[in-house]
């Protein structure tokens, strides 16, 4: 399912600050840039594993089929993390794989959790951050991907677990299911010295426009401040 990698790769013992695994292109710009560029503007290499090519995602009329869609996004993708300097900063990686986008429920679970485990197995990250358990908005996607991050997370012996993160808004879900599920972040990152490049890389995802302008609309706070929840250790 692997169909590209870039920047370099590392060696088993060397580790990353962060690693991201989310489902689709753009899901690693709005809640984390800001905190990658600050840890890349440290010297700490971080990763992103995209499990989809967002090929059943909008397209704006900006291409006409899906596979055209997943190419376009592909690029969107390669743009943001240039401009983040994910893929311009040694030893930081992104792998991209090619499951099913808006697919991922009918998967094989485990498949999922395979690709999760060897990840943080192969790169060691301080930290992953992924999605909660309800998804931040219910997208069954971002569901999916939450329980195969969490399962190999759990594999992983106690000793070798990083911190696992999931994104996280002080603000309560409107609908009650959601709701429900909620978790109140317990970090927060002050990422305002990032603004104008975070505001850029989201822009380098222009089939996702109507994205943006929602997520702005409900969460501004959320572009100079990113919040996460820390799942606490055993």
């Amino acid at each position: 399912m692997l169909v590209g990698m870039s920047a370099d790769s590392l060696s088993p013992a060397r580790s990353l600050k962060l690693l991201l695994i989310v489902p689709h292109p753009d899901d690693e710009v709005y809640g984390a840039a800001g905190t990658l560029m600050t840890h890349l503007q440290a010297g700490d290499p971080c990763g992103l594993v995209t499990l989809t090519r967002g090929e059943a995602g909008r397209t704006l009329g900006l291409c006409d089929t899906p596979e055209e869609l997943a190419r376009l996004r592909m690029v969107e993708l390669s743009a943001c993390l240039e401009t983040i300097g994910l893929t311009t900063h040694p030893g930081s990686v992104h792998e991209q794989h090619a499951f099913p986008d808006k697919h991922l429920q009918h998967e094989r679970l485990e498949a999922l959790v395979e690709v999760a485990y060897e990840a943080m197995s192969r790169l060691r990250p301080e930290t992953v951050l992924t999605f909660p358990p309800n998804g931040s908005n219910g997208h069954p996607d971002h569901v999916t991907t939450h329980r195969a991050v969490k399962a190999a997370w759990d594999r992983l012996p106690p000793a070798e677990r990083p911190r696992l993160w999931y994104y996280a808004s002080a603000t309560p879900p409107e609908n009650e299911a959601l709701r429900a599920q909620w978790l109140s972040p317990n970090v927060q990152r002050d990422v305002s010295a990032h603004v104008t490049r975070k505001l850029q890389a989201i822009a380098c995802h222009r089939t996702q426009a109507l994205s943006t302008v929602d997520f702005i609309r409900k969460f501004p706070e959320r572009i100079t401040l990113e919040t996460f929840y820390e799942v606490p250790s055993a």
